[in-house]
This record gives C-alpha cells, sequence and structure tokens, in this order.
C-alpha cells in the first residue's frame, strides 16, 4: 500500500484522525507550485511504479501507477462510476464497439475490453499511450486500438468516413496542448465534439461526457439538446467516495443513452 496526500480543495478533516497522525502515516505529499503542477516530497521510499488492480463484474484490470508533476498518479477512481456504467452498456450485446476520447491512462478503454467489446484509444500524448498499453498488458487484455492524435481531428475525420460507434467517452481538459503544442480551450471546442460525437454514433449507443472547471452545466444542456436529440441524457456532478461515507464533486458528469425505437 502506498499512501499518498494530495491536496484537494473539497477534502477537509481527516475522521478521527489529527494531522499528526496523518503526517506518519504518508508515504508522500504533494505541494502545488501554480495549478495543477507541483512537486512531491517523500518521506518515505516509494517505488518507480506500483500496481493496483480494480475489480469490474467477473473481471479484475490493472493500473501501472507513478508519481507525476501533474499530482495525479495514473488512475481517477471517481471514473469508476463510469467504467461500471460501460460495462452494463456492453454486457447486454456482443460486437459492440467504444471510442475513448481525451483516454489518458486508459481506465474506459479497459472497462470496455473487459465487457467484451473492442475499444479505439485517442489521446494527443505519445508516452501517455504507451503508460496506457501497459494497463492493458498488466490486465491480461489486448487489441485496443492505440492512435495518437488531437481528439477532435479524430472525431472529425470518423464522422466525414462514416465509421460508426456503439459507445463515446469523452473526458477532454479545460486547457491543454495537442500533440503539435497548439493550445486547446474546451469552451472553444465543446460545439464541435458535441455535434461530431452525434455523427459517429449508431442507433443503438451511449455518450459519457466529463467536464470539470470552466464549464456551465447550462451550456451543457443547451448543446445536449440541440445535438442529442436522439438520446435520453441525464447532468448531474461526477462525484468519489470517502471510505467515511461522504462525497464531494470533482467535476460534471453528462451520460446520453439513445432512445428506444
Amino acid at each position: 500500500m502506498v499512501i499518498l496526500d494530495r491536496p484537494e480543495i473539497q477534502a477537509r478533516n481527516l475522521p478521527g484522525m489529527g494531522s499528526g497522525e496523518w503526517r506518519k502515516l504518508v508515504w508522500a505529499r504533494f505541494e502545488e507550485s501554480s495549478g495543477q503542477h507541483g512537486k512531491w516530497h517523500t518521506t518515505k521510499e516509494i517505488p518507480e511504479n506500483w500496481k493496483i488492480t480494480y475489480p469490474l463484474g467477473q473481471k479484475d484490470f490493472s493500473f501501472n501507477l507513478k508519481l507525476t508533476r501533474f499530482k495525479h498518479v495514473g488512475v481517477f477512481p471517481e471514473q469508476s462510476t463510469n467504467w461500471h456504467f460501460i460495462q452494463e452498456q456492453f454486457e447486454k450485446k456482443s460486437n459492440q464497439s467504444l471510442l475513448n476520447l481525451f483516454a489518458y491512462t486508459g481506465g474506459a478503454s479497459l472497462a470496455s475490453k473487459a465487457a467484451g467489446a473492442s475499444a479505439t484509444h485517442i489521446d494527443s500524448v505519445k508516452q501517455v499511450i504507451t503508460w496506457a498499453r501497459s494497463n492493458m498488458e498488466s490486465s491480461g487484455l489486448h487489441d485496443i486500438r492505440w492512435i495518437c492524435e488531437d481528439a477532435l481531428k479524430f472525431l472529425q475525420r470518423e464522422e466525414k468516413r462514416g465509421n460508426k460507434y456503439n459507445g463515446l467517452v469523452m473526458d477532454p481538459p479545460t486547457h491543454g496542448l495537442g500533440p503539435k503544442g497548439e493550445r486547446w480551450k474546451l469552451e472553444d471546442k465543446l460545439e464541435s465534439l458535441f455535434k461530431s460525437s452525434d455523427a459517429v454514433l449508431d442507433d443503438e449507443s451511449f455518450l459519457i461526457l466529463n467536464t470539470y472547471s470552466g464549464i456551465e452545466v447550462e451550456t451543457l444542456y443547451s448543446l445536449a439538446k440541440t445535438y442529442l436529440q436522439r438520446f435520453d441524457f441525464v447532468i448531474g456532478d461526477l462525484k468519489i467516495r470517502a471510505t467515511s461515507g461522504k462525497e464531494f464533486t470533482t467535476g460534471t458528469l453528462l451520460r446520453a443513452v439513445a432512445k428506444s425505437k
């Protein structure tokens, strides 16, 4: 077990534990310098990489973790609710396919493969795709399709090709850089993402979109009403539950499922 202390504005007051007791337990603490960037300060020897497993139905899959200067370690536990949703959708049918955009370390890609579907994994950072591939291999899975490319450009090309998917997951950053260093700003791209997403989804499909700071719920609702007219959708908080049972919000979650004909 590796215990880490990562600052989170909504996580306060460790239950039944003083700050001194907590400091004795943690192996490393992250100190932010700007935005999500910063530095880890270790108090115990931490391996360069370590592995955890996550049970999903009849299949466990694995994440290879490491400390990064972006505060995360390669797994995002608030996404587990989406992994279970993907499994529920794909276990109902055979020959299903998922397009995972801004896919990062690949939780949704692993979930789709574990449920028997195919997965196309798109991320603009080559090193992250290598990381996700190692998670696939550690999970005993295979044949995920890896593409290092700008997510929106790939999505628009799939629209032009007429290719269709049974599921689409998008976890876009609010700000970022493309594969050639081009600047990314989600609020400028969101409408294009919605428009092309509807075009690549087949008649019996689903969509998952996570957003973080900077995007209003009203904006998501308006775009969903405009571009996802053949879907039933819900918008709510993306949450993580503490061992105490308390929940805190990490972002906004939109889920859409094609209406029954």
